[in-house]
């Protein structure tokens, strides 16, 4: 497995990493691996095909105490662990529909927690997982920098913020990375974000960076998901706009086919073409998917191929929102 750096400064990470959102119980997705022998399973295989970037949150379930178990004893030097704080939500509560809280003293509280069900005396990387409007970012990120004086976080990182968050941000204390959703349908960074990273020596960690696996053909329609899916309510996924959408995914696996690879191989080489300093962390709960999104550091595009995708997909392509309303509200843009 290929290599990155986060940062300037920042962790040397695979250039792949592993999502684990879906490994949570009563969160997000609904189907796959829930049970605690199989995310350890997933997370073994990941490791021992070279990924060391593992991504969670304080809201993802049971995840961060999934990744602790299969990380218990040996196997913490083999991972750069990453986790968030700053969306207050229940764990049976859709994330979107909850606020956020990036005061000092909640900022604290949540590491302290986030440690003790990871298991670890320290956490890699902490994200702010959605800026809090009513707390200046000097405050919170200068809370973070305490516990990085104190030995409980190696490096700090943002979620979906501002360019004019981000640089206040960084000169309280350097930021590591900043994560937001990157794929062929969600280009948005590449306008002011990505330059503002390159600017100051920070790296960038795609989420979701096969459109939700929509892009990767695993979806036809809404119908095809769990009731309790939340992407059921995702504008990308309405009636109205599924048609659209999966006319842009099979032209997206006819290329695919052209290059020999999957659709979702095709979609993180793309991902990876776009700079050495994007990581992107695919989620899965299924070893065999996990198998197939690590083979596309092997998927070579040549410019030609690139502006084929870029042509087949062009900016804006997508119909509809990344979030329904309320989830849009926390993405500080």
């Amino acid at each position: 497995m290929q290599t990155r750096i986060l940062g300037r400064d920042g962790p040397h990470v695979s250039a792949i990493g592993l999502g684990c959102m879906s490994l949570g119980i009563g969160e997000i997705y609904s189907s796959g691996a829930r049970d605690e022998a199989s995310a350890v399973a997933l997370i073994h295989r990941a490791l021992d095909l070279g990924v060391t970037l593992l991504d969670t949150a304080n809201i993802y379930g049971d995840s961060e105490a999934k990744v602790g178990k299969a990380l218990k004893g040996s196997r913490r030097d083999e991972a750069i662990v990453a986790t968030k704080f700053g969306i207050v939500s229940d764990s049976d509560v859709p994330v979107a529909r909850e606020g956020v809280n990036g005061r000092p003293e909640y900022v604290r509280k949540q590491c302290e927690a986030s440690l003790r069900r990871l298991g670890v005396e320290y956490i890699d990387l902490y994200y702010q997982h959605r800026i809090d409007p009513a707390t200046p970012i000097e405050d919170t990120v200068g809370a973070m920098s305490d516990l990085v004086r104190e030995g409980k976080l190696r490096w700090i990182g943002l979620s979906e913020a501002a360019p004019a968050t981000i640089r206040r941000a960084h000169a309280v204390h350097p930021i590591a990375a900043v994560q937001t959703e990157y794929s062929l349908w969600s280009r948005e960074p590449e306008d002011e974000l990505l330059p503002l990273l390159r600017e100051l020596g920070i790296g960038l960690v795609a989420y979701s960076p096969l459109g939700r696996g929509f892009l990767a053909g695993r979806f036809k329609s809404a119908g095809d998901l769990a009731a309790n899916d939340w992407r059921r309510g995702n504008p990308r996924f309405s009636d109205a706009n599924v048609a659209k959408n999966g006319a842009i995914a099979e032209r997206v696996a006819a290329i695919a086919l052209e290059k020999r690879c999957t659709p979702a191989q095709l979609l993180l080489a793309w991902v990876l073409a776009q700079g050495t300093d994007i990581v992107p962390i695919p989620g899965t709960s299924r070893i065999a998917r996990l198998e197939e999104n690590l083979a596309a550091a092997e998927v070579a595009l040549t410019a030609e191929d690139l502006a084929r995708i870029d042509a087949a997909v062009p900016r804006d392509a997508a119909l509809g929102a990344r979030y329904h309303e309320d989830g849009m509200r926390l993405v500080n843009v």
